[in-house]
C-alpha cells in the first residue's frame, strides 16, 4: 500500500486568527491529526488554536512529551510517538502532526520528523509553515525587528543571559524565547551589558490575557508565563 503524506503545520503563535489558509486546507483533507501535550496533562495549545478551522471530521490524537532534557527518555518518547504515527501512515492515510508557531522552529516536530525519517525514509512529508511568535509578539508592540541594513536574531533563554552576551554585540535585536523560567537572570545579563532600555516582555500574544511589558524590570521575582519572550534593542 502506498503510505499517507506527514504534514507538519504550523497553526500560528496562539491567535485563531493568525493560521494560514494553507494550514487550514491540510487540516481539512488529512484524515488523522496528531497534537503534541505534555505528560502531565492532555492540553494542547495548538489543538485550541486550530479546532475552530477544523469541520472535516479527521480523527484527533494526542502525544505526550515529557518536560525533562533526558537524552535517552527524549529519544525513547520520539521513537514511541513516531511509531504510532507510522501505524497510519502506513494504512495509506495522510497525518498532520500541527505546532504551536511554526514547525521548524524550537519545535517537537523537528525532533518526530527526524526520527521517522530514520525509521522509516519512504514517507513523504510536507511542511506548513506557521506565523512564530516572536513575529506576532513585535507586531503586538510594534516594534521593528530590523530595517536597512540592521540584522537581528532569535534564541533561546531557557538557560538564562548567557547567549545573549555571544550574539548581542553583533546584532541590532535580539529576540529570546523561552524566558519565562530565567526571567530575573536575564534581566542581570542586561544589566551586567548595560542595556536598560528597549527591552520588551509580551507573554501570551494574541490570547485575551495578553501582557506587553515596556519595562520588566517590574516582572521581577514574579511568576511570567510559560509563553513569554523578550525582545531586547540597542538602539
Amino acid at each position: 500500500m502506498k503510505p499517507g503524506t506527514l504534514y507538519g503545520v504550523g497553526v500560528g503563535p496562539g491567535d485563531p486568527e493568525l493560521i494560514t489558509l494553507k494550514a487550514v486546507k491540510v487540516l481539512n483533507q488529512v484524515e488523522v491529526i496528531f497534537a503534541a501535550s505534555s505528560s502531565k496533562n492532555e492540553y494542547s495549545l495548538a489543538l485550541e488554536n486550530a479546532k475552530s478551522h477544523m469541520y472535516n471530521g479527521a480523527e484527533v490524537l494526542r502525544l505526550d512529551f515529557p518536560m525533562t532534557r533526558d537524552k535517552q527518555v527524549l529519544r525513547k518518547t520520539w521513537e514511541v510517538n513516531a511509531r504510532q504515527i507510522l501505524a497510519h501512515l502506513r494504512q495509506g492515510k495522510d497525518v498532520a502532526f500541527i505546532t504551536i508557531g511554526d514547525p521548524l522552529t524550537y519545535s517537537t516536530f523537528g525532533y518526530m520528523m527526524q526520527t521517522i525519517t530514520d525509521m522509516a525514509p519512504e514517507i513523504p512529508i510536507r511542511i506548513v509553515p506557521g506565523v512564530t511568535s516572536y513575529q506576532a509578539a513585535t507586531a503586538a508592540a510594534r516594534e521593528v525587528m530590523a530595517e536597512r541594513e540592521q540584522t537581528f536574531c532569535v534564541i533561546s533563554g531557557s538557560e538564562g543571559g548567557e547567549r545573549l552576551k555571544e550574539v548581542i554585540s553583533r546584532v541590532d535585536c535580539v529576540i529570546m524565547l523561552k524566558v519565562y523560567r530565567q526571567l530575573d537572570r536575564i534581566l542581570d545579563t542586561l544589566q551586567e551589558l548595560g542595556i536598560k532600555d528597549r527591552i520588551t516582555l509580551v507573554s501570551r500574544c494574541g490570547m485575551k490575557d495578553q501582557v506587553i511589558s515596556k519595562n520588566p524590570e517590574e516582572l521581577r521575582g514574579k511568576e511570567v508565563p510559560y509563553l513569554s519572550l523578550l525582545i531586547v534593542k540597542k538602539q
